[in-house]
């Protein structure tokens, strides 16, 4: 089932607020997006009757394991391309506008890549390109390939 983007944003909100705060309610999600109640809870209501989330009797909202996954991989490309962003020198603001803009669009593919062209640029010296030593402390060639991250090996 094709999930539209705003479902999307809803989603990596929830995940978001949970991280940072570890429960999460609708009125969480009115402050974090700017919405109004009304329309917080009409999407809560269709992620609820999609099977994306549940919501316990006092209002707590869990995602359930399809909306989790979505969540996960929304958000998880918005931090990954807002650092992207931040190191080839845009503000972290813009940054992280600029991300949610094409976190959505960009194929699975398009985004694998160029993930893996960052990490490579970041854990390496490449033709003369210096890369700053805060990038290169704490990277493992060998618990980035246990992430599943494909390994360069130049």
């Amino acid at each position: 089932m094709k999930i539209h983007e705003s479902a999307e944003d809803y989603l990596e909100a929830i995940s978001k607020l949970r991280e940072n705060h570890g429960m999460v309610r609708s009125i969480d999600i009115v402050r974090e997006l700017g919405f109004s109640k009304p329309s917080i809870s009409a999407a809560m209501r269709n992620l609820r009757e999609n099977g994306y989330i549940q919501m316990d009797g006092d209002g707590y909202i869990t995602p359930l394991p399809p909306g989790e996954e979505i969540a996960q991989r929304i958000y998880g490309r918005h931090k990954l391309l807002t650092q992207i962003f931040v190191q080839l020198g845009v503000s972290p603001e813009t940054a992280a506008a600029d991300a949610c803009k094409v976190e959505h669009d960009l194929s699975d593919e398009t985004f694998f890549h160029l993930r893996d062209a960052f990490l490579f640029t970041m854990f390496h010296l490449v033709g003369g390109i210096w890369v700053p030593p805060n990038l290169l402390v704490g990277y493992n060639p060998l618990t980035a390939a246990n992430m599943g991250l494909r390994v360069f090996d130049p």
